[in-house]
C-alpha cells in the first residue's frame, strides 16, 4: 500500500495489521527515549490547509519519534495566501524531495487529486478532506476501543459483535464516514444517531442502524461505545436544529445517559468538544472517557500508519 486516502483502502487484515503495529509503536511512546531509526533519511511534509491542533500535532510528532526529517507547511503565511494553486505546491514540494505528504483540506476528495495527479510521487496520507474522510482519526477510534475491550490480549483482535452508536452531527463529519467503513470491516455493529436534518440523504446506502432518539437507543441496544461528534457550525449554512439548549436536551451526552450505560461501556470523542452541547463536564470526564487516551493513541496509530507505507519492514525492534 502506497498511500491512505480512505478507510476503504484497509481490508480486515490491513486495518488488524496496522493496529498490531500500533501496539507496539505504543511501547515506543512509553520508553525514556521516544525514538525510532525506521523513518531516518525520509522526509514528511505536514500540509495543512485547515485549522488543526490534535492531528497535525499529533503527526508531527509521530514523524519525530520515527526520526524523519519533517517540513511543517500551513496555508496561512504561505504561498498559498498569495493564489497558489495546489498543483504549484505540490510540485514544489516534489521537487524537495517529500517522501509522503499528510495533507489536510477543506475539500472533499483533494487527498485523492494529490495522489492520482502526477503531481508528486510520495505517498499521500488523508488527515482530513472535507466532509469526506478521516482514515486516521478512524484508525486511533478502533485502536482505542480494541484496548479497552480486549485488554493486553488485544494483538490480532478485531471488534467482531461491538456495538457502536455514532452520535450528532454525521451529515458533516467526516470522522463518522470513516469509522463506519472501518468499523464494519472490523465486525462491528454501528449505529447513527441524530436529528434527521444532520442525517445524510443517502441513507439507503449506509450499512448503519438509524435512531432518532439517543435515549430509546441506549435502553435498547445493549451499547458498547458512545461516540459523540462535534457540533461543525462552520460548515453549517442554514439552521439544522432549533436551539443548542434543545439539541443538549435531546441529543447531548450528559450525567443520565451516562448512568443508564453499563459500566463497561466507553465514551468518546474525537475533539475538540462543545461541553455542554453535544457532550457534558461529568460524562467527558468520567472513567469511562477515553478522550485523553484517543489523544494519545493517536500518535502511536500514525507512527504504525507512516511505518507501514514508508519503511517497507516488519521488525521495529520496539521491544
Amino acid at each position: 500500500m502506497k498511500n491512505l486516502l480512505s478507510a476503504a483502502d484497509l481490508n480486515r487484515e490491513a486495518a488488524i495489521e496496522i493496529l498490531d503495529i500500533a501496539e507496539e509503536m505504543a511501547g515506543v511512546n512509553h520508553r525514556d527515549i521516544k525514538k525510532l531509526p525506521t523513518l531516518r533519511g525520509k522526509t514528511v511534509v505536514n500540509l495543512f490547509f485547515e485549522d488543526s491542533t490534535r492531528t497535525r500535532i499529533s503527526f508531527e510528532l509521530a514523524e519525530k519519534r520515527l526520526s524523519a526529517d519533517v517540513i511543517n507547511f500551513t496555508a496561512k503565511g504561505s504561498s498559498v495566501s498569495k493564489g497558489e494553486s495546489l498543483k504549484d505546491t505540490a510540485q514544489t514540494l516534489e521537487a524537495m524531495g517529500a517522501d509522503a505528504v499528510v495533507i489536510r483540506h477543506s475539500a472533499s476528495g483533494a487527498a485523492y487529486k494529490l495522489a492520482h495527479s502526477g503531481w508528486i510521487n510520495g505517498s499521500i496520507i488523508n488527515a482530513g478532506d472535507g466532509t469526506h474522510e478521516h482514515p486516521t482519526q478512524a484508525l486511533l477510534d478502533a485502536f482505542t476501543m480494541r484496548k479497552r475491550i480486549h485488554g493486553d490480549s488485544s494483538l490480532g483482535k478485531d471488534l467482531d459483535g461491538v456495538n457502536v452508536a455514532i452520535v450528532g452531527d454525521i451529515l458533516h463529519s467526516r470522522v463518522a464516514r470513516s469509522n463506519l467503513i472501518l468499523l464494519n470491516t472490523l465486525g462491528a455493529q454501528v449505529h447513527f444517531i441524530a436529528p434527521p436534518t444532520l442525517l445524510p440523504a443517502n441513507l439507503s446506502r449506509l450499512s448503519a442502524e438509524l435512531h432518532y432518539s439517543l435515549d430509546d437507543a441506549i435502553e435498547s441496544e445493549n451499547l458498547d461505545v458512545v461516540m459523540m461528534l462535534r457540533i461543525q457550525t462552520e460548515r453549517m449554512n442554514a439552521s439544522y436544529f432549533p436551539s443548542e439548549r434543545e439539541y443538549s436536551r435531546i441529543w447531548g451526552f450528559n450525567a443520565q445517559r451516562l448512568a443508564k450505560l453499563k459500566s463497561s461501556a466507553i465514551v468518546m470523542h474525537p475533539g475538540p468538544m462543545n461541553r455542554g452541547l453535544e457532550i457534558d463536564a461529568i460524562s467527558a470526564d468520567s472513567p469511562q472517557s477515553t478522550v485523553l487516551e484517543q489523544v494519545t493513541n493517536g500518535v502511536s496509530v500514525r507512527m504504525a500508519v507512516l511505518y507501514a507505507l514508508l519503511s517497507g519492514e516488519r521488525n521495529t525492534n520496539a521491544n
